[in-house]
């Protein structure tokens, strides 16, 4: 085996960066909600999130032997040039999302920046593509669906349960019960995201000759990952917090509960099988569930559509980030250096511009969208094919017409 170079050493703090920008956009998938009722205060509830994001990195490794040696062939002459073009592609376009305050999926970036990298470095055949389908896409297409039709259905049997007690009676249970189910969440996502960037590092190492080939991560790998992640998490991605927990829909603390126990069920499950799903989707679809669960609730469909469109992005935006990326860093030492400075550059960039508007974690307790939500195609489209009134005839009122008033007469002296 050989020792770590300098480019391998390079690659892992890059990893760890894209670990660290995970943490901090991903947080909203499990606090957002706990926030936005006032379950937790914003400060407490990204504290205790970035602890469990911790324990969740030690539970299982399925998910980083996916990354490892599923979606990308280990054999197939990749170089640690390669895996870092692919990292600045993912860290690009996470920090853009996060200015955005879009819930984008950190999974997707990464897997995005990984495939591109390899295709413009080596080619289409050291992509297995039966894993991308199997492990990548279908997840990514049902995770949202199924944990929002559960949490939709977890919603409507929690009302109906609590229809004969006050809502304000049962808002104490419930946020307690968020907190249980927000630290699921959490714990969740260090079992699944965390281990994503432990499959890059091990990678790494396979490409450099440190490790075997469809090796287990090294125990430095899951601390240094864990950690990464566990800070990301505690810095909070106010933002994203702030478009989950109000700009979405108006989440009061049963529908929370039914939010975050769905999503928490949808990724351990995931997790456990090695699916490398998108948490940010998982949790998103569980909110969108919950908002239409509640009689009278309302979905922010614009906000929606914005969120659906970053997903499609995802993966062939961070794919051609990281595909230039590789081309400049496969002519050398001076390509690895000028990838290196872009990419620096750029996030210095959108660190600069997010100064001009910065989200506090008091503001991530407030909505940034209006009460009401505009007529968009969705709310259009319900309305087009919504039945007629079941009168057919709808009353005319009648107007009696008043009496002219008595003509004036002069006053005679």
């Amino acid at each position: 085996m050989e020792h770590i170079t300098l480019l391998i050493g390079i690659v892992i703090v890059t990893a760890l960066v894209f670990d660290f920008t995970n943490g901090f956009h991903d947080t909203a998938n499990a606090m957002a909600t706990t926030i936005s009722t006032g379950a937790l205060k914003p400060k407490a509830a990204v504290a205790m999130s970035a602890v469990l994001n911790l324990v969740g990195a030690f539970l299982s490794v399925e998910v980083a032997k996916t990354i490892s040696g599923g979606i990308i062939d280990e054999t197939a002459g990749i170089r640690p040039e390669v895996i870092f073009a692919g990292l600045v592609g993912a860290i690009v376009w996470n920090l853009l999302t996060w200015l955005a305050g879009l819930p984008s999926s950190s999974s997707h970036a990464l897997f995005g920046g990984l495939i591109g990298a390899t295709v413009a470095s080596v080619g289409f055949d050291a992509v297995n593509g039966d894993k991308v389908v199997m492990k990548v896409l279908i997840p990514a297409v049902a995770a949202p669906i199924v944990a929002g039709v559960s949490a939709w259905a977890a919603t409507k049997l929690t009302y109906r349960l609590a229809r004969d007690r006050d809502e304000a009676d049962t808002a104490k249970g419930y946020r307690a019960g968020q907190i249980a189910s927000a630290a699921l969440v959490s714990l969740a996502h260090g079992t699944n995201d965390a281990q994503k960037t432990m499959g890059v590092i091990t990678l790494a190492l396979v490409t450099g000759g440190v490790v075997a080939p469809h090796s287990d991560p090294p125990l430095w790998v899951v601390v240094s990952a864990g950690l990464a992640i566990a800070l990301g998490t505690y810095l909070g991605g106010w933002r994203i917090i702030q478009t989950l927990g109000k700009g979405l829909t108006d989440i009061r603390p049963a529908q929370g509960f039914a939010a975050q126990t769905g999503a928490a069920t949808v990724i351990l499950a995931s997790s456990h099988i090695g699916f490398a799903l998108s948490t940010t989707q998982v949790c998103s679809g569980s909110i969108m569930g919950a908002g239409l669960g509640r009689k009278g609730g309302v979905v922010r469909w614009s906000t929606a559509g914005r969120m659906v469109v970053a997903w499609c992005l995802t993966l062939p935006a961070a794919g051609l980030v990281a595909a230039g990326a590789a081309l400049l860093a496969d002519q050398g030492n001076w390509g690895v250096a000028a990838v290196a400075v872009l990419g620096l550059a750029v996030s210095g960039a959108i660190w600069v511009v997010s100064r001009r508007k910065p989200v506090t974690p008091d503001d991530a307790a407030t909505s940034p969208s209006p009460a009401v939500e505009p007529v968009g195609v969705v709310t259009a489209a319900l309305q087009a094919v919504a039945p007629p009134p079941a009168s057919p005839v709808a009353a005319v009122p009648i107007v009696t017409p008043e009496p002219a008033p008595a003509p004036a007469v002069a006053a005679t002296s």
